[in-house]
């Protein structure tokens, strides 16, 4: 998921053009990935991500897309209004 909340899918192991900016290409690294749901607000650190190197935009693989839909479900189910969680793979 990026920041504007669009969901973009990647290969961790694959350098890609950047489709947002046309100009840089992806490297992996850790990003900040920030989830609402109506008064809800999950933000996970430390993601691994493949981020381009000249915008900074983010793409999550499937697999760890997956285990931050999964575990923002369950934060919000147990009443999380602001929950702030460090991401293990």
């Amino acid at each position: 998921m990026s920041r504007g909340g669009e969901v973009h899918l990647a290969c961790q192991e694959t350098v890609m053009d950047c489709v947002i900016c046309k100009h840089g290409q992806t490297s992996p690294g850790k990003v900040t990935v920030t989830l609402q749901r109506g008064e809800s607000l999950i933000i996970f650190k430390q993601v691994i991500a493949d981020v381009c190197e000249n915008c900074g935009e983010y793409y999550l693989s499937e697999a760890i897309t997956e285990k931050l839909l999964q575990r923002a479900e369950e934060a919000i189910k147990n009443g999380a209004k602001v929950e702030i969680l460090r991401f293990a793979a």
